[in-house]
């Protein structure tokens, strides 16, 4: 139940800073009446925020468990419990299959080729005690890879993969296929709901589409993709915790199958109509959004509160929140920052009050 706390200049004060992302700087902690977790969880559950929360206000969780067995590998060259090579490349910042022998060459044959691994005894409960988590952030743990076209890229190379998409004779067995990594799916997050207690987010890779348009249709993805996204957001939801997506691509066009497919927040990259998206299906879903873009070097003060204001506004209908994505970061000066916050806190509680 949201509670009216009216606004004090003292939530101003900086008491911390978080940890950088990578080489990115920190983000300022403020003297806030509810933790930044808190904030978040009222913006899931009540759709009734605090403030409108920054992207860096929920934190990353990573498992080297996780990279070495079923992700890409911690900026290191590795083979996966699959026994595919993958190479990392400085230049791109990421890792890609060693090209020249993809696993399989037809979907039917995947039974001969892919075993399911047996998760179980990858020592997730000796790594977890590594892990130190801040209970006042959320904390998201990404399924990096995923379960469903990035894997069968993995499996197959990107062309082969699309063209099995619509070949009626491969179709049953990707169905089957993705029954299978999609119960492997559920049990990683068996595992990590074990573990973890302060992990409420559970993040999902799969990415639709190029920089243009989705890499397949609507029709196929929901025959497809859709009801085994669903298989997996109902357990993760089951766990009590929130189902995002990471997908990438101009993908705007396949949002109500991200929707359908019980995703409670997409992250869209910014060759999407963010403010569409979220006028037409911010009731729906959450959106990760961004402000106007603007120069914070040649901008006044005075205009980047003006911009931040407008940014509120714009994304804070009631019953649709949203959060800054970290496209928005350009414009996290202090005074954009300042403004944002004390604007969106007065703002809130008055709306929810």
């Amino acid at each position: 139940m949201f509670r009216k706390i009216p606004f004090t200049k003292t939530e101003l004060e900086v008491i911390a800073t978080t940890p950088g992302f990578g080489n990115r700087p920190g983000f300022p902690i403020r003297n806030t009446p509810v933790t930044p977790r808190e904030n978040m969880i009222a913006l899931y559950y009540d759709k009734k925020p605090f403030w409108m929360p920054y992207f860096s206000e929920t934190r990353m969780l990573g498992s080297a468990i996780y990279s070495t067995h079923l992700g890409r590998g911690l900026r290191a060259d590795v083979t996966d419990v699959f026994g595919i090579e993958w190479e990392f490349v400085e230049s791109a910042g990421g890792s890609i299959v060693r090209p020249g022998d993809p696993l399989l060459d037809d979907v039917n044959n995947w039974k001969e080729k892919i075993k399911i691994p047996d998760i179980s005894g990858w020592g997730w409960a000796e790594e977890a005690k590594t892990v130190t988590l801040d209970p006042r952030f959320s904390h998201e743990f990404s399924l990096v890879n995923g379960f469903w076209f990035e894997r069968l890229i993995s499996f197959m190379d990107f062309m082969e993969a699309a063209v099995a998409l619509i070949d009626e004779e491969q179709q049953d067995a990707i169905k089957e296929l993705f029954a299978a990594t999609t119960e492997l799916a559920c049990k990683v997050v068996d595992q990590l709901c074990e573990v973890y207690p302060l992990m409420d987010f559970i993040n999902v890779h799969d990415d639709w589409g190029s920089q243009a348009a989705p890499f397949f249709s609507e029709e196929v993805a929901y025959e497809l993709f859709v009801p085994f996204m669903k298989k997996l957001t109902d357990h993760i939801h089951s766990k009590g915790r929130i189902a995002t997506l990471h997908s990438c691509g101009h993908n705007e066009t396949r949002v109500q199958c991200f929707i359908d497919g019980g995703f409670d927040m997409w992250a869209p990259q910014n060759m999407n109509n963010v403010k569409e998206l979220y006028d037409n299906y911010g009731d729906k879903m959450v959106f990760a959004v961004w402000p106007d873009k603007f120069d914070p070097e040649t901008t006044s003060e005075e205009e980047q509160r003006r911009l931040a204001r407008k940014f509120v506004d714009d994304f804070s209908v009631p019953g649709k929140p949203a959060i800054l994505s970290h496209y928005g970061s350009f414009a996290l000066t202090p005074a954009f920052s300042d403004e944002m916050y004390e604007y969106s806190r007065k703002k809130y509680a008055e709306m929810f009050g």
